[in-house]
């Protein structure tokens, strides 16, 4: 079968005026190809030649019913989102076809401009799993670069430029802002690169002082300082044959810029205390989040160290600018961490995908996960919604009394609503205060031990809730 070019419908019904009634209509208000069977059998037939977005099924139909074929296509065809067709009487089975896979159901008689509407509204959440599962099939294809996922014109102008640059020794500096990835693409280019098999030593320049810095990368010898009581070798001896990534090197000083100028140009290091260098075979991919142009009018970083580590360049394009790319990482994330919990894969509603595609993401990528990564964690349901993320205030006021909760028991629907009232206003304290729980029973107004029990009863921690404990 052929991926259609757009949406397509199919309406099962053995009344043939519900059949031609609902074709003019649809037809007349949304842009789709739509087909129509008088049973389950005929329509079985034109699912086995085309591929639907959206089958409309009567549930009471002679020969096989609309539930024995729901359950059918829920096998068969589990990408097709399925709304059932009943009259008032079976309007009970309308809401079990709900629990076992169904998308919504239309009581007979029923209105068409509400028909209409929950037609497009369905189309659009298959167009959005269509659009998933091609990004997948392309996320297979980038295995290679394990989390850098992206499909976008920017993004794989960023993964030919890796394949191409990886296989040679060229030295690589990787610009973008904090959250792009820049550590990913570096360990993309050493994974494919011929020096895989031996060590990729990562620097995270901004973390150490100067002094500790310069010992740790060219190693010393015993007695070199005061607490130099052996010799050190240093992390680009670690790193002979294989890679060194020194990451936001437009913090490091002009000192150790200078010196590192003389690896760059002699491959040669010399350990403190010392008095000959030491030869090495290191590749180095160096990133910064600053404008290191800039930074040299500034006389802050050294021009003749720039161009010496800007022979490639590769960019890595902030979240905003390739929006298209948001609905399949958020999917990635959300498998992720599903695996890592142990959890049931869950899924992100149609609306909040839509919402996440919006969102300026100022922490980027880095930001996005972490935020994915909080909502499969606190998220009550197997559809994870706007309102069990902290977007901002375009979200508040959503209702936790939604249309799921409202099908459900009195009972179960209370402690659904209570489950997520508890998840979303302690997650939201414990967020404000990066999992600082002492802080966070504070402003609630709590003891702490009151709030640890509540975390405790909906499978809350507070590591959770800490940046530091996010990976980046």
């Amino acid at each position: 079968m052929v991926e259609p070019s757009r949406a397509r419908l199919l309406i099962v019904d053995d009344e043939e005026d519900m059949l031609r009634l609902l074709d003019r209509s649809v037809s007349a208000e949304i842009d789709c190809d739509v087909d129509t069977a008088i049973n389950a059998y005929k329509a079985r037939e034109l699912m086995d030649k085309n591929i639907y977005d959206l089958a409309m099924l009567d549930i009471r139909m002679p020969g096989m019913d609309g539930m024995t074929f729901m359950r059918e296509i829920a096998r068969e065809y589990p990408e097709t989102t399925i709304i059932m067709m009943t009259a008032y009487g079976t309007i009970d089975q309308a809401v079990e076809a709900i629990k076992q896979g169904a998308y919504d159901f239309l009581a007979k008689p029923f209105d068409l401009d509400k028909a209409i509407h929950l037609v497009a509204k369905a189309l659009e959440r298959s167009r959005l799993i269509r659009q998933n599962r091609l990004l997948q099939r392309r996320i297979r294809e980038q295995e290679s670069f394990q989390e850098m996922v992206g499909s976008s014109a920017k993004m794989i102008k960023v993964f030919e430029t890796i394949r191409v640059v990886a296989k040679t020794d060229a030295t690589v500096l990787i610009t973008g802002e904090s959250g792009t990835g820049k550590d990913m693409a570096a360990r993309a280019l050493h994974r494919l690169s011929p020096r895989a098999d031996k060590p990729f030593v990562a620097v995270n320049c901004p973390n150490l002082p100067e002094e500790i810095l310069e010992s740790e990368l060219f190693g010393y010898r015993k007695g070199a300082f005061t607490h130099a009581v052996r010799d050190k070798k240093g992390l680009f001896w670690e790193a002979q044959d294989g890679t060194i990534y020194l990451d936001e090197i437009g913090d490091i000083s002009l000192t150790l810029q200078t010196k590192l100028l003389r690896v760059l140009q002699d491959k040669e290091i010399r350990p403190l205390g010392e008095t000959k260098s030491v030869r090495v075979d290191v590749r180095i991919i160096a990133s910064t989040n600053q404008n290191l142009r800039d930074k040299i009018e500034r006389k802050l970083f050294r021009e003749d160290l720039f161009y010496r580590l800007n022979v490639i360049s590769v960019h890595m394009p902030p979240l905003r600018d390739r929006p298209e790319d948001i609905p399949l990482l958020a999917d990635h994330f959300v498998q992720k961490c599903s695996r890592e919990h142990s959890k049931e894969p869950k899924r992100l509603s149609p609306k909040l995908v839509e919402r996440l595609v919006r969102h300026p993401w100022p922490g980027n990528v880095r930001e996005l996960e972490n935020l994915v990564r909080r909502a499969v964690i606190l998220s009550p349901a197997c559809e994870i919604r706007t309102q069990d993320m902290d977007l901002g205030d375009e979200d508040q006021g959503e209702c936790l009394v939604t249309d799921e909760v409202k099908r459900l028991p009195y009972k179960a629907a209370k402690n659904l609503v209570l489950q997520r009232f508890h998840q979303e206003y302690i997650s939201s304290a414990l967020g404000r205060t990066q999992g600082n729980i002492t802080r966070a029973a504070r402003e609630c107004g709590l003891e702490r031990q009151a709030l640890q029990q509540v975390m405790k009863r909906y499978g809350m921690k507070s590591k959770d809730f800490n940046p530091s404990d996010s990976p980046g």
